[in-house]
């Protein structure tokens, strides 16, 4: 397969529209494409209004998504959604949810500490989701993302890949090259089957970037 028959998408990026993150959308999709990855899935921390308005502007180059923090204290993305999941919904009726509109349910990090669970509830929501997330560039230490990895191949799960960036410069850190394809979730579903997952670890220090971001919010004039 030649290098014009293939893809890469960043499947979980955040915007300003997530709480711990100050990035404009606009250039968060510029800095995608400067670094060779033509679609991303917008999936900001409960909200998924920036993500339906820039899949709406560039309905070829970006998934509308949302990562929602559980009942449960796990988090799970919805990817393809039209409407916002509220915090706080348990994570199986989040899955029904993202399947009720016809999207696909994404299993992030999951064996992060906190936001993960450390793997309390892994095999318990892989039957549940579309994807898990195999490799993300924002989990410390790096060695977490070999379960998540064992965990897909034993669910027969598709592998996903994404940077998790909450900062310009972390964007299209990691990724799945896989073979072009439609914008809809079925057709992904079936590229992800012949996918690569790509990347690379980022520094632990981005994570002050998002306590960055949580503080200047709260600061007089901030976004």
């Amino acid at each position: 397969m030649s290098s014009t028959d293939l893809l890469r998408i960043d499947l979980h990026v955040h915007t300003w529209g997530s709480w711990d993150c100050l990035s404009d959308p606009e250039r968060v999709l510029e800095r995608a494409a400067e670094r060779g990855v033509r679609r991303i899935a917008i999936t900001d921390h409960n909200e998924v209004d920036v993500a339906l308005e820039m899949a709406r502007r560039y309905p070829d180059r970006v998934i509308p998504g949302e990562e929602v923090r559980t009942a449960e204290g796990v988090d799970v993305i919805g990817l393809y959604l039209s409407d916002r999941i509220p915090e706080g919904t348990s994570a199986e009726e989040a899955c029904e949810r993202v399947h009720s509109m016809g999207g696909l349910a994404y299993l992030p990090h999951p064996f992060a500490r906190g936001k993960g669970g450390s793997g309390r509830l892994a095999e318990a929501l892989t039957p549940l989701v579309d994807i898990v997330e195999v490799f993300n560039a924002r989990l410390h230490p790096t060695s977490l993302n070999t379960p998540a990895a064992d965990l897909a191949s034993r669910w027969d799960r598709p592998s996903g890949a994404g940077s998790d960036a909450h900062s310009l410069w972390e964007v299209a850190g990691a990724y799945v090259e896989l073979p072009d394809h439609p914008n809809d979730p079925l057709a992904l579903v079936r590229a992800l089957k012949d996918g690569s997952v790509q990347g690379r670890s980022a520094p632990w220090a981005v994570h002050l970037i998002s306590t960055w971001a949580k503080i200047r919010r709260k600061l007089p004039g901030g976004p």
